[in-house]
Formats: C-alpha cells, sequence, structure tokens
C-alpha cells in the first residue's frame, strides 16, 4: 500500500530538515573517518532514493519528494551550521546553496525514480537498484584519486567504506541474487558515467 500525498509532502519536508541538520551535526561531532559519510553526495542521493523507494510507486511522486528532500536540506544544512558553529545566516540563500539545490533537484529526479524503479519488474529494477551502489562507487573513485595523490591523508579508509556501502545497498535493496549481480554489473558503468560528469561539473 502506498503512502499518501499528504504523508509523502509531510516525509519529503520533515526528512529534507533533519537530512540537513544531522548531516551538519554527523560531521561536526562524529569522528574521521567516519564523519566523511555527512561530508557526501553519495549519503544524501542515497537519502533521496530511499524516499523514492518509500513512495513506491508513480516515478513523478517519487521524484518531487525525493527532490523537495534535498532541496530543504540545503538550507537546513547552513542553519545548523550557523546555530552550532557560528556561520553566517546570509549562507541560506548565497549562490552557493543555490547552486546545491539546483544540484538536489538534478539529484532528486535521478535518484527518487531510481528509488521507484527498484521496486519495479525487468530492467527498471536492475537500473534502480544499481544506483546507490554506482554513487558510492563514484565517489570511491574520487577518493581513491584523492588518496593517490601528492597529499594523502589517509583516504583508502573512505575508499573501503564506500565500497562496501556499495554492495551492501545491492544486497539490501536487490530481490534476488540475479538481480544483484546483474544490479552491481550496471553500477560500474554507471559510476563512471557520475565521475566524469563531476569532473566536468568541477
Amino acid at each position: 500500500m502506498r503512502p499518501d500525498d499528504r504523508l509523502v509532502a509531510l516525509v519529503a519536508v520533515v526528512g529534507g530538515f533533519l537530512l540537513g541538520f544531522l548531516d551538519f551535526v554527523w560531521i561536526k561531532f562524529v569522528p574521521y573517518p567516519f564523519a566523511q559519510l555527512g561530508n557526501s553526495t553519495a549519503t544524501w542521493a542515497v537519502a533521496a532514493f530511499a524516499v523514492g523507494w518509500w513512495v513506491r510507486s508513480g516515478w513523478r511522486r517519487a521524484a518531487l519528494a525525493a527532490t523537495v528532500l534535498l532541496v530543504v536540506a540545503v538550507p537546513s544544512y547552513y542553519l545548523a551550521a550557523t546555530l552550532i558553529q557560528g556561520d553566517d545566516l546570509a549562507m541560506l540563500w548565497a549562490p552557493t546553496s543555490l547552486l546545491w539545490m539546483a544540484f538536489g533537484v538534478l539529484a532528486g529526479v535521478v535518484f527518487g525514480v531510481g528509488g521507484a524503479w527498484a521496486r519495479d519488474p525487468g530492467w527498471r529494477s536492475v537500473v534502480g537498484t544499481a544506483l546507490p551502489a554506482a554513487v558510492f562507487f563514484e565517489e570511491a573513485a574520487r577518493y581513491a584519486k584523492a588518496a593517490a595523490g601528492p597529499y594523502r591523508t589517509g583516504l583508502w579508509w573512505n575508499v573501503a567504506i564506500d565500497v562496501a556501502l556499495a554492495v551492501l545497498l545491492v544486497m539490501l535493496v536487490g530481490r534476488t541474487t540475479r538481480q544483484r549481480a546483474l544490479a552491481l554489473a550496471v553500477a560500474v558503468p554507471l559510476a563512471v558515467v557520475g565521475y566524469l560528469g563531476f569532473a566536468v561539473a568541477s
């Protein structure tokens, strides 16, 4: 039974506020290397995927709910930074914040739809299930590149954590061994696409 529209709207708004606020708290107080999970585009993308998966059906509803979640999370994050460490409140509407909200719209659509697709039969379920793994694989690749550079800061721990989470998410979301295996295979080229996208967007 899928949730009704009012519940979906409530969860998207409240969930977005909690995602942004608690993400900053996580970064501030959780020790390394796990603190990096807060400072992670993959974590936010998977939150959007989870909302789409929870919505169950209707890709438009899933996309909209996930988008609202991520867009609300951005000013909530900067509000937490203001309250906890005294950052300027103007960051809530600064160009950086607006840019992250724009990325939130894109990620919300992609991963919200992916969450809904993960429940569908056929190829959609494979692609949907692959998306959370792909985004963590992509982030692991960026950590690996940084860790191999001249300023190594122990980022290989983050590579290992991201790869482990990618595999774990496929195991949890996938419903059959075949679907999980296909999703892991599909996640690799999707991760490459994401990596190239980050490189272009800097």
